[in-house]
């Protein structure tokens, strides 16, 4: 619903309006489209953004493991790297959601888009992307982490009990405040993407 107009204000469309339109014309189908790059990307970015904040956690804690500034950095690390792998799937996702698409699948998107427009059409959005992503994860897993911590210090002797509370509230505080505090920098990037695609 972000991209329908590429000025600003957009038309006041709903999500029931734009899903009743998807499946009229298109079918149930219409709602998957470029789930297969999606699929494709997501295992792999997936894999190295745990591997890598994983290693920087280690590296950056100093033996510290409850050093929050340590998991802010090693969560931007690890965006930016995963970043890097998701980013094309993510470019031929959208070419492929596109109304009126002219590509007849992932593998003649990557295709004619290397061949028309070069390698760095796959990497357009990427520095707009870690601006999104790396103020998010920096906030969620320094949150996640204190979170965690101070709610098994409310009462130690039933943490290990109550793993799966603690995880699941701290993951919902951490979640909600690094969603508040990036959201102005989700609409800038929605209205910058919005104006590009306008001009293309």
């Amino acid at each position: 619903m972000q991209v329908i107009g590429g000025s600003y204000p957009a038309p006041s469309i709903g999500l029931r309006q734009v899903l009743g339109s998807i499946l009229k014309m298109e079918g149930p189908a219409g709602l998957y489209r470029g789930i297969a790059a999606m699929g494709l990307g997501a295992g792999p970015s997936h894999a190295v953004y745990f591997s890598v904040y994983e290693l920087c956690k280690d590296f950056f804690s100093a033996g510290n493991p409850n050093n929050s500034a340590a998991h802010a950095v090693s969560g931007v690390f690890a965006t930016v790297a995963s970043d890097a792998v998701i980013t094309p799937m993510d470019m031929v996702k959208q070419r492929l959601q596109l109304k009126s698409s002219p590509y007849k699948g992932v593998m003649d998107c990557v295709k004619r888009v290397l061949m028309e427009e070069g390698i760095q059409a796959f990497y357009a959005s990427y520095r707009t992307t870690v601006v999104m992503n790396a103020p998010f994860t920096a906030v969620h897993f320094a949150t996640y982490e204190a979170a965690k911590r101070g709610l098994m210090e409310v009462s130690p002797e039933n943490a290990d009990d109550e793993n799966l509370v603690v995880h699941a509230t701290a993951g919902a505080v951490a979640g909600a405040l690094a969603a508040a505090v990036t959201t102005p920098l989700d609409v800038v990037k929605t209205q910058l993407q919005c104006q590009v695609k306008a001009f293309v």
